[in-house]
Protein backbone atom coordinates (compact mmCIF):
# COMPACT_ATOMS: atom_id res chain seq x y z
CA UNK A 1 0.00 0.00 0.00
CA UNK A 2 1.32 3.43 -0.92
CA UNK A 3 1.28 6.23 1.62
CA UNK A 4 -0.38 8.51 -0.95
CA UNK A 5 -3.87 7.84 0.47
CA UNK A 6 -2.97 7.66 4.16
CA UNK A 7 -3.93 10.21 6.79
CA UNK A 8 -0.95 12.26 7.93
CA UNK A 9 -0.11 12.74 11.59
CA UNK A 10 1.49 15.84 13.16
CA UNK A 11 2.75 15.69 16.75
CA UNK A 12 3.02 19.11 18.38
CA UNK A 13 5.02 19.41 21.59
CA UNK A 14 6.67 22.26 23.42
CA UNK A 15 9.90 20.29 23.04
CA UNK A 16 11.49 19.25 19.75
CA UNK A 17 13.00 16.23 21.48
CA UNK A 18 9.65 15.09 22.89
CA UNK A 19 7.86 15.49 19.55
CA UNK A 20 10.60 13.60 17.71
CA UNK A 21 10.77 10.82 20.31
CA UNK A 22 7.00 10.29 20.35
CA UNK A 23 6.99 10.20 16.54
CA UNK A 24 9.75 7.58 16.55
CA UNK A 25 7.93 5.53 19.19
CA UNK A 26 4.62 5.63 17.32
CA UNK A 27 6.20 4.69 13.99
CA UNK A 28 8.21 1.91 15.65
CA UNK A 29 5.13 0.45 17.31
CA UNK A 30 3.12 0.63 14.08
CA UNK A 31 5.11 -2.36 12.85
CA UNK A 32 6.54 -3.10 9.46
CA UNK A 33 5.15 -2.24 6.09
CA UNK A 34 3.89 1.12 4.96
CA UNK A 35 3.57 3.63 7.76
CA UNK A 36 1.42 6.73 7.62
CA UNK A 37 3.39 9.94 7.19
CA UNK A 38 4.29 11.40 10.59
CA UNK A 39 5.99 14.70 11.37
CA UNK A 40 7.06 16.18 14.70
CA UNK A 41 6.56 19.90 15.26
CA UNK A 42 8.26 20.61 18.53
CA UNK A 43 9.69 23.67 20.14
CA UNK A 44 10.47 26.91 18.37
CA UNK A 45 12.76 27.77 15.48
CA UNK A 46 15.81 28.49 17.66
CA UNK A 47 15.51 25.11 19.39
CA UNK A 48 13.97 26.43 22.58
CA UNK A 49 10.81 25.33 24.33
CA UNK A 50 7.48 26.58 23.02
CA UNK A 51 5.26 26.19 20.00
CA UNK A 52 5.71 27.59 16.52
CA UNK A 53 2.91 28.18 14.05
CA UNK A 54 5.45 28.03 11.24
CA UNK A 55 6.82 24.64 12.31
CA UNK A 56 3.30 23.25 12.72
CA UNK A 57 2.23 24.50 9.28
CA UNK A 58 5.36 23.06 7.65
CA UNK A 59 4.89 19.70 9.39
CA UNK A 60 1.24 19.51 8.30
CA UNK A 61 2.15 20.32 4.69
CA UNK A 62 4.86 17.65 4.75
CA UNK A 63 2.45 14.85 5.75
CA UNK A 64 -0.56 15.89 3.66
CA UNK A 65 -1.41 13.23 1.10
CA UNK A 66 -4.99 14.42 0.52
CA UNK A 67 -6.61 12.06 3.05
CA UNK A 68 -6.52 14.56 5.91
CA UNK A 69 -4.13 15.47 8.68
CA UNK A 70 -4.60 14.62 12.36
CA UNK A 71 -2.81 16.97 14.76
CA UNK A 72 -2.10 15.85 18.34
CA UNK A 73 -0.72 18.25 20.93
CA UNK A 74 0.88 18.02 24.34
CA UNK A 75 -0.11 21.10 26.38
CA UNK A 76 -2.38 24.15 26.41
CA UNK A 77 -0.56 26.69 24.26
CA UNK A 78 0.09 24.05 21.60
CA UNK A 79 -3.67 23.55 21.44
CA UNK A 80 -4.22 27.30 21.16
CA UNK A 81 -1.64 27.62 18.39
CA UNK A 82 -3.28 24.84 16.34
CA UNK A 83 -6.76 26.30 16.94
CA UNK A 84 -5.52 29.67 15.72
CA UNK A 85 -4.05 28.11 12.58
CA UNK A 86 -7.31 26.26 11.92
CA UNK A 87 -9.32 29.45 12.41
CA UNK A 88 -7.15 31.33 9.91
CA UNK A 89 -8.31 28.80 7.34
CA UNK A 90 -5.38 28.82 4.93
CA UNK A 91 -2.42 27.95 7.16
CA UNK A 92 -3.05 24.18 7.32
CA UNK A 93 -4.01 21.68 4.62
CA UNK A 94 -7.69 21.06 3.95
CA UNK A 95 -9.17 18.41 6.21
CA UNK A 96 -6.80 19.06 9.10
CA UNK A 97 -8.22 18.24 12.54
CA UNK A 98 -7.04 18.95 16.03
CA UNK A 99 -7.49 15.63 17.82
CA UNK A 100 -8.40 15.53 21.51
CA UNK A 101 -6.26 12.63 22.68
CA UNK A 102 -3.46 11.83 25.12
CA UNK A 103 -0.20 12.72 23.45
CA UNK A 104 1.79 9.48 23.62
CA UNK A 105 -0.96 6.84 23.63
CA UNK A 106 -3.03 8.83 21.15
CA UNK A 107 -0.08 9.22 18.81
CA UNK A 108 0.55 5.48 18.78
CA UNK A 109 -3.14 4.74 18.16
CA UNK A 110 -3.35 7.38 15.42
CA UNK A 111 -0.26 6.16 13.57
CA UNK A 112 -1.26 2.49 13.80
CA UNK A 113 -4.80 3.24 12.60
CA UNK A 114 -3.70 5.59 9.82
CA UNK A 115 -1.08 3.09 8.67
CA UNK A 116 -3.85 0.50 8.27
CA UNK A 117 -5.51 2.83 5.75
CA UNK A 118 -8.30 4.19 7.97
CA UNK A 119 -9.90 7.53 7.18
CA UNK A 120 -9.49 10.70 9.23
CA UNK A 121 -12.60 10.10 11.33
CA UNK A 122 -11.41 6.61 12.31
CA UNK A 123 -7.91 7.90 13.08
CA UNK A 124 -9.37 10.62 15.29
CA UNK A 125 -11.62 8.10 17.08
CA UNK A 126 -8.75 5.67 17.70
CA UNK A 127 -6.57 8.42 19.14
CA UNK A 128 -9.38 9.74 21.36
CA UNK A 129 -10.15 6.22 22.56
CA UNK A 130 -6.67 6.14 24.06
CA UNK A 131 -8.12 8.20 26.94
CA UNK A 132 -9.77 4.98 28.09
CA UNK A 133 -6.54 2.96 28.32
CA UNK A 134 -6.14 1.94 31.95
CA UNK A 135 -2.76 1.32 33.50
CA UNK A 136 -3.88 -0.12 36.81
Amino acid sequence: MSDEKLVGIVLVSHSAEVATSVAELAVGLAGGGTTAPVAPAGGVEDGGLGTSAELISAAAASVDRGAGVAVLTDLGSAVLTVKTLLAEGDELPAHTRLVDAPFVEGAVAAVVTASAGADLTAVEAAAAEAYTYRKV
